[in-house]
């Protein structure tokens, strides 16, 4: 008689542990459906990435000026200001200021800002370029992109990236792929 009582107790226990397993189970799928669901109308509640458009530019040096500013061992350190005028789906004009380095072989490395003054798409307004240029045998090869938060006018918002080849300090034909913020 001793043994029936453990054995009642072992159904007990056995009913009582599969009771919660069966609960925990239901819990644990519901929490994975849930999930799912959140998961899915996040991906359906992000906004889709703005439109790119592309713009082709023939950019035509105005004017150049090189100024020393360091010069006491080399590579030399030079000061650039040019002015630049852009054609094509990128009309107006632009200042350039770039520091560059000017190695004895003449190759040199710049970074440029310049403040955009025009139309782009049709769109009238400013923008600021940040540049990367390398030039190399007479060359110019570059990236540039707006500055975010720099456009003006009915550029305000413009985001783009982008970049030109030419003649150094003659002038290149380059692109911008850009968008605008929402």
């Amino acid at each position: 008689m001793t043994s029936r009582p453990v054995v009642i107790l072992a159904i007990i226990f056995l009913a009582i542990w599969q009771a919660a397993s069966a609960q925990s189970d239901t819990v644990t799928r519901r929490q994975s459906i849930e999930k799912r669901t959140q998961i899915h109308a996040t991906w359906q509640t992000q906004p889709e990435p703005p439109a790119r458009t592309r713009a082709k530019v023939k950019i035509t040096v105005q004017s150049s000026e090189a100024k020393p500013y360091d010069q006491t061992m080399s590579p030399a350190l030079m000061e650039i200001n040019l002015s630049e005028k852009f054609t094509g789906d990128i009309e107006g004009e632009s200042p350039v200021r770039a520091l560059q380095v000017l190695r004895d072989d003449k190759s040199a490395r710049l970074v440029s800002m310049q403040r955009f003054h025009g139309k782009l798409g049709g769109r009238p307004g400013t923008f600021v370029l940040q540049g990367s240029e390398a030039v190399e045998n007479g060359k110019i090869k570059a990236t540039w992109f707006v500055i975010p938060g720099s456009g003006t006018g009915d550029l305000s918002g413009l985001r783009g990236e982008g970049g030109f080849e030419g003649d150094f300090g003659k002038g290149s034909e380059g692109m911008l792929d850009y968008w605008f913020e929402r």
